[in-house]
């Protein structure tokens, strides 16, 4: 998207506006997105390190992506939000299955928002801790 006034609103744009970008190379499947947060799930495979585990670049993807949607929408039309700081804690490793994050405002101000991301396995358990900063930039 060229355009910060073509950054969709709803869960099902997000989607369609993925295609042919890492979110989509990654598998990764957006389930809600508002300016308060946002939640997705990524597979483990196809994301994984030589040595079989959840890379941990896909679980920053997956962190900085939660967090820059949320921040997109939250910033709104005539405006786009980009990515300041992205910091992630790596808390187990993961073989199989899919992972889970979600994104919960912590900060939504006029010229910046803050977003913490917990990312999960299959079971609950917590793979990864996040926290993204976006500039609310004017286009």
């Amino acid at each position: 998207m060229s355009d910060s006034d073509s950054f969709p609103q709803d869960v099902d744009a997000w989607r369609e506006a993925a295609a042919g970008t890492l979110l989509e190379r990654t598998g990764i499947d957006l389930v809600e997105v508002s300016a308060d947060g946002a939640r997705a799930s990524m597979p483990v495979a196809g994301n994984t390190q030589p040595a079989g585990l959840l890379h941990g670049g896909a679980t920053a993807t997956l962190a900085e992506t939660l967090g820059s949607v949320a921040a997109q929408v939250h910033a709104g039309p005539g405006r786009a939000a980009v990515g300041t700081e992205l910091s992630v804690t790596h808390h187990r490793g993961v073989r199989s299955g899919s992972v889970h994050g979600v994104a919960t405002a912590v900060h939504r101000g006029r010229s910046t928002a803050c977003y913490e991301i917990e990312v999960v396995d299959d079971d609950g358990r917590r793979v990864a801790s996040a926290r993204l900063t976006c500039l609310v930039l004017d286009t």
